[in-house]
């Protein structure tokens, strides 16, 4: 089982969003991390056939997704950033609608709807008219249509967006157990979903893949250049524009504990600290701002 994705790139009239990405993706749960704006969106809507390549393609074992059609979409799940439903639909409908679509069999419907509506946490609002609720629920609805079909190859767009940090642990253990035996694609700049159950990660910047492995091989970017120090501080703001600071916290004594990176001690007393995907996601973008592409 692969998802082969073979130098492709999507050009529109003053952007290039996608350049020449190729990627091999095989069962597990692989991450795309990058900053809003490097593309990530527009790569993963190819992907699903939403939207076509300028040039090159996508295919699924050796065959290109447009011309499976179909039999792509039999095997395809999906969870877009923003997901589409009838105002009317409650839960529990709009996922039997869903179901129709997907061609399941009303026993499968049924059986599929009642665990996934388990496994999110959403049996008691099954009823429920999904544009009342909340938009951690939203997401989880969108979740559960993703699932629905048992995908081959399931692919997510920011699927935590507004979900609390428990039902990321839910969700993440979920994922994990699903990806057994199938190619799971989470995009997020959400480091913390995928650091620990990524089998691999790429990660995307202007248009590119810029870097793929495991958590451990690409933190390597950064060996060398995560520090740590206490100091008072009233002092912060004297280092502040001079490192990229990760995380700042308070110790009983009224210091701080700063975590920094900079390509060699800045601040006195500092100690080198064993580099995490967060400090990579920082030093590789340090002022990611704007809306994805």
């Amino acid at each position: 089982m692969e998802l082969e994705i073979c130098g492709i790139t999507k050009q529109y009239k003053d952007k290039c969003a996608v350049d020449g990405v190729t990627l091999t993706l095989t069962p597990g749960v692989w991450g795309l991390l990058g900053a809003n704006g490097a593309g990530k969106t527009t790569l993963m809507r190819m992907i699903a056939g939403i939207q076509r390549p300028t040039s090159g393609s996508i295919r699924y074992d050796g065959i290109e997704i447009g011309t499976l059609k179909e039999a792509y979409r039999d095997i395809f799940g999906y969870l877009p950033q923003e997901f589409g439903f009838y105002p009317g639909f409650c839960v529990q409908d709009y996922l039997e609608y869903i179901a129709a679509l997907k061609g399941l069999t009303k026993e499968e419907t049924k059986e599929r709807i009642g665990t996934l509506l388990e496994r999110v946490s959403l049996s008691k609002v099954r009823n429920k008219k999904i544009s009342r609720l909340s938009g951690g629920m939203k997401r989880r609805v969108g979740i559960a249509q993703a699932l629905l079909n048992e995908p081959e190859v399931l692919v997510l767009d920011e699927p935590t967006s507004g979900l609390d940090p428990g039902e990321r642990v839910k969700f993440r253990n979920l994922l994990s157990e699903f990806a057994h035996d199938r190619i799971v694609l989470i995009s997020t700049h959400i480091v913390s979903d995928i650091e620990y159950i990524a089998t691999c990660n790429a990660i995307m910047k202007d248009g590119k893949i810029i870097a793929t492995g495991k958590t451990e091989e690409l933190v390597r970017m950064v060996a060398g250049k995560v520090w740590s120090t206490s100091m008072d501080g009233r002092e912060l703001g004297v280092y502040e524009h001079r490192v990229s600071v990760v995380n700042v916290y308070n110790e009983e004594n009224g210091d701080v504990k700063v975590r920094y990176l900079a390509d060699k001690p800045v601040i006195p007393g500092s100690v080198g600290e064993e580099p995490r995907m967060e400090d990579l996601y920082l030093w590789l973008f340090p002022e990611s701002s704007g809306e994805d592409a």
